[in-house]
């Protein structure tokens, strides 16, 4: 069985657990400091580090998030890491106020994501080689992950995404003349080596599990597993090379990541593969097809999209990565716009001693009374209590 890995452990950050109280009617006013409460030996605490409208932001929520940034850099191979690393810790708590931010507008919009969510934990499930969703949850709390907070937070995120699409990415036009234009300043940074595009749909090899569902060290598959999944490889084969699409049956079968982009994988250049996969698909032409390919995974069937020789890409080659590059130099400036508005249409405070990067002159903060707290949603479970500012 694969581990969930950094890219599904990333959903955890990117909204807080805490986060995902309803965003209900914005306090005009918020208690003032109250003694902490005695902590008994049972009692987990949770640090009240900000508060958004009524969803708090706990210092537990920020220890996720700083432990997703350094996975992340991990994997990145960042040049100067620990710079890197400061960078991104200290917008953290401002990360975590707009994501609240986000989440909040889409319940006003009434996007729940439901449907979103079970294709995506549907593609998840195929990714780490579970059979059910019941296996997935199995998965996931054998590596320390809360499947109900996993879906909380995939649920959040797509939310989010929902929510910048709807609101800001859908008011950015680039026209034709402006990608145009670029790519008439830029020819010089266009060139490139000979590449190809690929796709890929992938039949997995089940491989043989214990009783905990984790995949057993140096045992082959079974195989008759082998030999069904090579033949459905094969049949799909001769059914792309019959007419049918590869896109829609890399949809329909791949049991690969890429699956529902329709199995895309991006470009490849000499000797970023191994040698018996290049010259394979150095040789298609754009549209064709290889036969299915035996890997650790099972069995691979690509196909080269695009072939483009070494040179200056001609414009209908790199438009639609021109057009994207310049739709997100746009969306940077127009989506901090947003969340100054959202900021100054919130409720936002801040516990002393901790910094919001992302705090505007104009936003409100609450009025500070002798009225007791109520306590937060969250704060109802057994054995939490939270400490108030």
């Amino acid at each position: 069985m694969k581990k969930l890995g950094l890219a599904l452990l990333a959903v955890l950050a990117v909204v807080p657990v805490s986060a995902q109280q309803p965003a209900t009617a914005k306090p005009a006013t918020v208690a003032a400091e109250q003694p902490r409460p005695p902590v008994g030996d049972d009692t987990v605490v949770e640090e009240i580090v900000a508060r958004v409208n009524n969803a708090i932001i706990t210092r537990a929520d920020l220890r996720r998030a700083d432990e997703e940034v350094k996975q992340e850099l991990s994997q990145q191979n960042a040049p100067n890491p620990d710079q890197a690393y400061a960078e991104r810790k200290r917008d953290e708590l401002r990360d975590l106020i707009n994501q609240q931010l986000l989440v909040q507008k889409g319940q006003d919009l009434g996007i729940t994501a439901d449907t979103e969510v079970i294709k995506r934990l549907d593609e998840i499930r195929k990714q780490v080689g579970a059979t059910s969703m019941e296996d997935l949850e199995k998965v996931a709390e054998q590596q320390g992950v809360s499947f109900e907070d996993f879906k909380n937070n995939l649920r959040n995120q797509i939310i989010t995404q929902q929510v910048i699409s709807r609101e800001v990415g859908s008011h950015i036009q680039v026209p034709a003349q402006e990608v145009k234009q670029y790519y008439d300043e830029h020819k010089a940074d266009l060139e490139h080596p000979e590449q190809v595009r690929l796709s890929e749909i992938l039949i997995p090899v089940t491989v043989p599990k214990d009783s905990n569902g984790k995949e057993l060290p140096n045992v082959e598959p079974d195989p008759q597993v082998v030999a069904a999944a090579q033949a459905k490889a094969d049949e799909l084969v001769k059914e792309i090379r019959g007419g049918a699409k590869f896109e829609d049956v890399a949809k329909a079968n791949s049991g690969g990541p890429t699956a529902q982009q329709g199995g895309d994988l991006g470009y490849f250049k000499r000797g970023m593969l191994a040698k018996e996969l290049e010259d394979k698909t150095f040789a298609l032409k754009p549209g064709e097809i290889t036969d299915a390919i035996r890997t650790k995974q099972g069995f691979v069937i690509l196909q080269a999209t695009e072939h483009q020789q070494a040179g200056i890409a001609e414009l209908k080659q790199v438009e639609n990565q021109i057009q994207e590059k310049l739709y997100y130099t746009k969306l940077e400036p127009a989506l901090k716009d947003y969340f100054k508005k959202l900021r100054e249409d919130a409720y936002i405070d801040v516990k002393p001693g901790w910094v919001d990067t992302g705090a505007v002159a104009t936003q409100t903060k609450p009025i500070m009374t002798d009225d007791k707290p109520k306590k937060e949603a969250s704060a109802k479970k057994k054995h939490k209590k939270f400490i108030l500012f």
